[in-house]
């Protein structure tokens, strides 16, 4: 069996460095994050043993950022800027991307911005603690922190939470992820509510670009850029490269133009973002309804942040995806961590397009289930044959999620109509 080789993540500031560095790559890989001061411009894979001199690291930073750079507002074509780098022309460089990236500095913003950060958590107080002092050390603070402990076991999360007086703690009896996000929203103060895990490590903007986001009032729900923090082991490896949570590094706008153009085959609304880094204005849950709190961790096992994300958009409002608004994610090391992880997120993914397919026929989730998903796996079995290493290590995981997600849906219709019957009836009394 081939040894895995781990790879080293390098974040390169390039309104830092004059020449760009030398990347080891005898006995592990690269992947490598360029920025301009606090914008994440792009980012390159190197696989363990590629040659990696300057030229070719430079050709592909330009690659990479150039998509970045133009939709900030570029005009000089590629090959421009690759001389600059090659040509250690820093005046010319440093003028060109401080001209994009000026137009995005705000002046005489308060230090507290009216933001209400809610962590869900059970029996992690380690990883809380450090989310905490990270919100902590933010250079634009939340108005409000709520910490929801769900259904916890000990009192660990509540004796973490004692040590940061700005948290508020609040317990939820109930088991399950969303019953634990709705409390939090419920409890929340402020007109904007935002979520991360209490394994992430929140950007020091990362309040900052929430809540510039919803100053446009068309937007009702943010998502933002998640960036692995380490690519140690294969398992890391695996999901960063087939199951990321990064969406890119521009701006993207979901609205009933791109709901009603993916009906066909049931709107891919797992793309948007991930529950890691998300953002509402609170309003839209008067307008939609709460999580379904048959979905997500403690139930069907994920989903109910995209499912959210569908009757928004269902609704016709709009979701814009923030690549500013930023948090680093550390993915499971363990292979059957990770299988385990993936099994739930197909079980959830399954139970959660079969409840969208409920709420709106039009919506062709069948299609994707009962056709392209089978022809999809069949592929990938025949292809992984027979060792199913690298992407296919997974493969049996997904399968037996995605069968365990129809047989919860099923056993869990009766639920399912009533809240159906609920969101008809929230529908008609809005008036939408």
């Amino acid at each position: 069996m081939k040894k895995y080789c781990p790879y080293q993540i390098s974040h390169i500031y390039l309104n830092e460095i004059v020449v760009l560095p030398l990347l080891h790559n005898s006995d592990q890989g690269n992947y490598v994050m360029f920025w301009w001061k606090s914008v994440a411009l792009g980012e390159v894979f190197f696989n363990p043993g590629e040659g990696i001199g300057e030229e070719r690291l430079v050709s592909e930073m330009v690659k990479a950022i150039f998509p970045t750079l133009a939709f900030y507002g570029g005009d000089k074509p590629a090959i421009d800027l690759q001389n600059m780098v090659q040509a250690k022309d820093c005046q010319n460089f440093t003028v060109y991307l401080d001209s994009l990236f000026n137009a995005n500095i705000e002046e005489e913003i308060p230090s507290k911005l009216p933001v209400s950060v809610i962590i869900c958590t059970r029996n992690r107080s380690k990883y809380l603690t450090k989310c905490l002092q990270l919100l902590r050390g933010l250079v634009y603070q939340p108005e409000e922190i709520i910490v929801v402990d769900n259904a916890p076991t000990d009192s660990t999360t509540e004796e973490a939470v004692r040590q940061f007086g700005e948290a508020t703690y609040i317990k939820e009896p109930r088991a399950g992820l969303d019953f634990a996000r709705n409390t939090g929203v419920k409890q929340a103060r402020n007109t904007i509510v935002a979520f991360v895990d209490d394994d992430v490590v929140v950007h020091p903007l990362w309040v900052l670009h929430v809540w510039k986001t919803f100053k446009d009032t068309e937007t009702m729900a943010l998502t933002g850029l998640v960036i692995a923090s380490e690519l140690s082991t294969e398992s890391q490896f695996i999901f960063e490269k087939y199951w990321s949570f990064n969406r890119g590094y521009i701006d993207k706008y979901y609205d009933s133009t791109y709901f009603h153009k993916h009906l066909y085959h049931g709107p891919p609304v797992w793309e948007i973002g991930a529950g890691a880094n998300m953002a509402f204005r609170k309003s839209v849950f008067e307008e939609v309804g709460y999580f379904d709190e048959l979905l997500d961790a403690g139930a069907a096992g994920c989903n109910g942040d995209s499912e959210m994300w569908f009757r928004i958009l269902r609704h016709g409002f709009k979701i814009h995806y923030n690549p500013r608004a930023i948090v680093c994610h550390e993915h499971r090391k363990g292979l059957k961590e990770l299988k385990s992880q993936i099994f739930f997120y197909m079980r959830g993914f399954t139970a959660a397009a079969l409840i969208q397919q409920k709420q709106l026929g039009l919506a062709n989730y069948k299609k994707r289930l009962f056709r392209s998903m089978p022809k999809h796996y069949w592929r990938l079995i025949i292809a992984g044959f027979p060792n199913y290493r690298g992407r296919n290590r997974t493969l049996w995981a997904e399968i037996k999620g995605t069968l365990s997600g129809h047989l919860f849906y099923y056993r869990n219709k009766k639920t399912v109509a009533v809240k159906q019957h609920s969101y008809t009836a929230l529908k008609e009394k809005k008036m939408i």
